[in-house]
């Protein structure tokens, strides 16, 4: 009897907790576009990288920089011997100096030739003038004339060598032509350098690029300007923008080089010269597929997704294509707007009152990005 009477009193309970509404995340099947991606693998590149050479000649006094070094434009990096340069500067000054003598001495018997023959025109109608003479005195004049003109050629010549040797000297100093860092040191101090030797490596690692080999076939669809998603080891999806498409064909691989504009701050991701890279790029055009998320396919000899209507759990079998990023496109079995269930449906029943604890997400599917067959991570979950 008190059996019964225990079995009475429980069974409102249970059939209360039958009835309580299981919390539950919801997600929104989505209608939206998606364009298939074959994973490329590229590299980064520097845009402003190699061997910084030595403008001029002379023994190396002093190195400022060392392997690891960051430096800023304009920068020295090396000095050179001085002392010979500094001597020609002077030399070719004081030639200068001459030079200019000789132009004033050059005009000043120009002057006087002038003078001279200026006397002897008005003497035509005297008794004192003589034809002959006038003669000479106007070659004077010429020969002092021309005189004038080629001084100050040659003077401009002893100019020109000064500039020479000054500019000789102001690169005596080595200095960066762009920021970057050191990645080797060619010299120590005590060396000899010649024009056009190279003193360090320098890398600009502020401006770096990804460079991939893309198949000829695909590269139709890469427009300049076009966004595409970069990867790498231990850093989140990034984006970059296609810069150009090179000319020319590898006749081994049947590829050619594209270049990448990264739209995030390489140093930020420490990204570096040499460094690999995946550049998922397009496979074909975009097309509009409805898709649903991962996390809310069940799978138990078939496909299956909790959906929510009117508060209550609705178990639709569904039929899936291939994987979208973090979701898989649907081919049968759901419709656009539909709430399915991403975390709790692992308890849920046919029918049972649900509350969605999470909103649905709003947005666009991602990405593809695998391509066909069986779809990738679905969970096996009885129903």
């Amino acid at each position: 009897m008190v059996g019964y009477l225990a079995a009475a009193l429980l069974a409102p309970v249970s059939a209360a907790m039958a009835q309580r509404a299981a919390l539950v995340a919801v997600d929104a099947v989505v209608l939206g576009p998606l364009r298939q991606t074959q994973p490329i693998e590229g590299r980064f590149v520097a845009l402003r990288a190699g061997p910084i050479a030595a403008q001029s000649r002379g023994a190396v006094m002093e190195m400022l920089v060392s392997v690891g070094d960051r430096v800023e434009k304009g920068a020295v990096l090396a000095v050179l011997d001085t002392d010979r340069l500094e001597a020609e500067v002077a030399r070719q000054r004081a030639n200068v100096g001459y030079r200019e003598a000789q132009v004033s001495g050059a005009k000043a018997r120009y002057q006087q030739a002038n003078q001279q023959l200026a006397r002897m025109q008005k003497l035509r109608k005297s008794s004192a003038f003589s034809k002959a003479r006038l003669d000479d005195l106007t070659s004077a004049s010429l020969l002092a004339r021309l005189e004038i003109a080629e001084s100050a050629a040659v003077l401009e010549t002893a100019k020109a060598d000064l500039a020479l040797a000054a500019l000789t000297l102001e690169r005596s100093r080595i200095i960066a032509p762009f920021a970057g860092v050191v990645s080797r040191r060619y010299i120590q101090a005590g060396a000899y350098v010649v024009d056009g030797a190279p003193v360090v490596d320098l890398i600009d690692d502020q401006s770096l690029e990804i460079e991939a080999d893309v198949p000829a076939s695909r590269v139709a669809g890469l427009t300049e300007g076009l966004s595409v998603t970069v990867e790498w080891e231990g850093i989140a999806s990034q984006r970059a923008v296609v810069r150009a498409v090179i000319p020319q064909e590898n006749a081994m691989s049947r590829t050619r080089a594209v270049r990448f504009t990264p739209q995030f701050d390489p140093r930020v991701v420490n990204a570096a010269s040499g460094a690999s890279a995946t550049v998922r790029v397009p496979v074909g055009a975009a097309r509009d597929v409805l898709t649903v998320h991962k996390d809310a396919v069940i799978e138990q000899g078939g496909y299956y997704v909790y959906v929510v209507d009117e508060g209550k759990a609705l178990r639709k079998r569904v039929q899936l294509g291939e994987s979208a990023g973090g979701r898989f496109i649907v081919l049968e079995g759901l419709e656009a707007g539909m709430l399915a269930v991403t975390r709790g449906n692992e308890r849920l029943r046919p029918g049972q009152p649900v509350t969605a604890g999470e909103k649905p997400t709003e947005g666009k599917s991602e990405d593809g990005k695998t391509a066909g067959g069986k779809p990738a991570g679905s969970k096996g979950k009885g129903s």
